[in-house]
């Protein structure tokens, strides 16, 4: 499939769409499970994040392939997976307040479901261990380790061992491995994409070895995300966590040219008003993609390239075109997000289209931060 062509995205029934709205293509996210599928050795070295996709439907997908474990972000999230029978669920979150006791319940809710989540502080670990022995489970955790994100983490060194050490033999929680996220490696360049994770991942491996030498069980290790995830899934034994592609977007399609994987969900967006001769307006506001980036790399226009993005307000997007155009109110653009994960949560739903036919839709449950529990 050609990423990109002309064809893929069309709709032969747009009109039915209200705008702004996220289309998903279930037959692209298969073969984006599928792609994944074929660059590791073994799939239940798979832990997919599942903060991209929120919905029931690609969890499932994901299960018909043999995926057993993944990783979320929020107890929503988590809730969504256990609802889908999911085995294994890493919420990789450190949770504290109200947080925890909702973890608790979750817990509880779905017994067929191991949950497990990360620890990075003495404190939080004690006040976590004793929370969890007074409701008679125990946890297994990982230990959360600072590799250059600087966002959450311990650093590798003496005080991560010691943390993983004092608990072993602990009644609420158990230690039973290394979580490392590596987000701040994203280089362009593949090769240097690799010296920089090799650098930074060979702190893991001194922590790994350390634990080893105090006659303890080998610990799981969980490293990496979406960059990483070609580097990190030639090593043997580690787990591998990448989320984005399942739906791709256009951030990662320019950085990450080497990963196949195909956009999968797109935004059908409408000309709204021609406030002058060259300018545009649309009806994609803040609140219908993600705004955290320049002006520039906010939405790609597979159907106009050649628009710019001049302005955004809450409601309406202000675009440029360079020279004289035909667009009219009502007609249809199609936008790939450049950040999808935070724009799929901007969205309750999204439309499937299949032969370019609307064939229902799946709904973004763990957008909510609650479910149920």
């Amino acid at each position: 499939m050609d990423s990109l062509s002309s064809e893929w995205y069309h709709i032969k029934n747009p009109e039915q769409i209200d705008s702004p709205a996220l289309v998903v293509f279930p037959e692209r996210v298969k073969e984006n499970i599928r792609i994944l599928t074929s660059m590791i050795d073994d799939v239940q070295r798979l832990r997919p994040h599942v903060k991209t996709n929120k919905s029931r439907e690609a969890c499932l997908l994901m299960m018909e392939a043999g995926i057993r474990k993944f990783k979320c972000a929020t107890i929503a999230e988590a809730e969504m997976l256990a609802s889908c029978n999911a085995k294994d669920v890493l919420l990789a979150y450190q949770p504290v307040g109200p947080k925890l006791k909702r973890f608790v319940d979750l817990i509880k809710t779905f017994p067929k479901t191991v949950f497990s989540c990360l620890i990075d502080h003495a404190g939080t670990a004690r006040q976590m261990s004793d929370v969890f022995e007074k409701n008679n489970v125990k946890v297994p955790v990982y230990i959360d380790l600072n590799v250059g994100m600087n966002r959450t983490g311990i650093p590798p060194g003496p005080g991560a061992i010691e943390l993983y050490n004092d608990y072993i033999n602990s009644v609420g929680i158990q230690p039973v491995g290394l979580h490392v996220y590596d987000g701040h490696i994203h280089h362009a360049d593949i090769e240097q994409r690799k010296i920089e994770c090799d650098e930074a991942f060979s702190s893991v491996l001194e922590i790994r070895e350390a634990l080893l030498e105090k006659m303890l069980p080998d610990p799981i290790i969980i490293a990496g995300g979406t960059p990483t995830f070609p580097i990190h899934c030639k090593r043997k034994n580690i787990e591998c966590s990448p989320g984005t592609f399942i739906y791709w977007d256009k951030g990662y399609l320019d950085l990450c040219q080497e990963q196949a994987f195909l956009p999968a969900a797109i935004l059908i967006i409408r000309v709204i008003s021609l406030p002058d001769t060259n300018r545009i307006c649309l009806d994609l506001g803040h609140k219908s993609v993600a705004s955290e980036n320049a002006l520039t790399s906010r939405v790609h226009f597979l159907n106009a390239p050649k628009l710019k993005v001049v302005a955004h307000s809450e409601e309406h997007l202000l675009v440029e075109s360079p020279s004289g155009h035909s667009l009219q109110p009502g007609d249809i653009l199609y936008g790939l997000p450049f950040h999808i994960c935070p724009t799929i949560a901007l969205y309750e739903r999204g439309t499937t289209i299949e032969n370019g036919i609307i064939t229902g839709e799946w709904k973004n449950i763990a957008r909510d931060k609650k479910i149920s529990v």
